[in-house]
């Protein structure tokens, strides 16, 4: 569906399902909340059942979320190593190890071979994945482009699908376009799909996958005076 670019509008119908977005991370990194949990929680409120430390991870999306929000709404969003450290701060306190700056040793990811490139390299990697990205025309595959490549990369010792998903999305609304939220009911055919991803970088099938996970209520939000 065709539509006209508006921040605006794009920012409305994120702040409007905030709850759903950390209900739907918390959930792909295997914390079990209830949406309507969720929602207590982001009124400032506790609730049973749940470790204290799992409480603030979905805090700390809500703060991240935030600070993206109040980036955009200045027109002071941008693709820096900078704003994802400070980003990151926030996304990752207390769960991270070294929060708020990239990694300083190697990573491996569960389930893949593959090994993300040396700490020492990460600066440069950075350099060459905003180069990739400008190489690119459509928005869409910007977007999701950023999210795969930062984590592939893995710039953090943690919390770097979550951390590419939120600059994905603060590029996406802050040029005008939706959101895109990755459901928790498509967990499974997201994580072979990025086992898949890591070792090739090929990412065809993470692009139509995440493509397929825009809401068609929100295009027509968009597409609609």
């Amino acid at each position: 569906m065709n539509f006209t670019p508006n921040r605006d509008k794009a920012l409305m119908i994120l702040q409007k399902e905030i709850s759903v977005f950390v209900y739907d991370a918390v959930q792909l990194e295997g914390y079990n909340f209830t949406l309507p949990e969720i929602q207590t929680l982001l009124e400032g409120i506790t609730v049973g059942g749940h470790k204290i430390s799992d409480q603030q991870i979905a805090i700390n999306q809500a703060e991240a979320w935030k600070l993206l929000i109040y980036w955009i709404k200045n027109n002071d969003f941008a693709i820096t190593i900078p704003k994802l450290q400070q980003l990151h701060a926030i996304a990752g306190k207390e769960e991270a190890l070294n929060w708020g700056n990239f990694r300083t040793g190697p990573v491996a990811i569960a389930g893949t071979d593959y090994l993300p490139p040396p700490a020492e390299t990460l600066n440069e990697c950075f350099d060459v994945m905003l180069t990739s990205l400008r190489e690119k025309e459509d928005i869409w595959e910007k977007a999701i482009s950023l999210f795969l490549q930062m984590a592939r990369n893995q710039f953090f010792y943690d919390v770097n699908k979550r951390m590419g998903r939120f600059m994905m999305n603060g590029f996406l609304i802050s040029h005008g376009y939706p959101p895109i939220n990755l459901p928790a009911s498509k967990k499974l055919e997201f994580n072979q799909l990025m086992l898949d991803y890591y070792p090739t970088g090929d990412e065809a099938g993470m692009q139509e996958f995440m493509k397929s996970c825009i809401k068609p209520i929100h295009l027509e939000i968009m597409a609609k005076g």
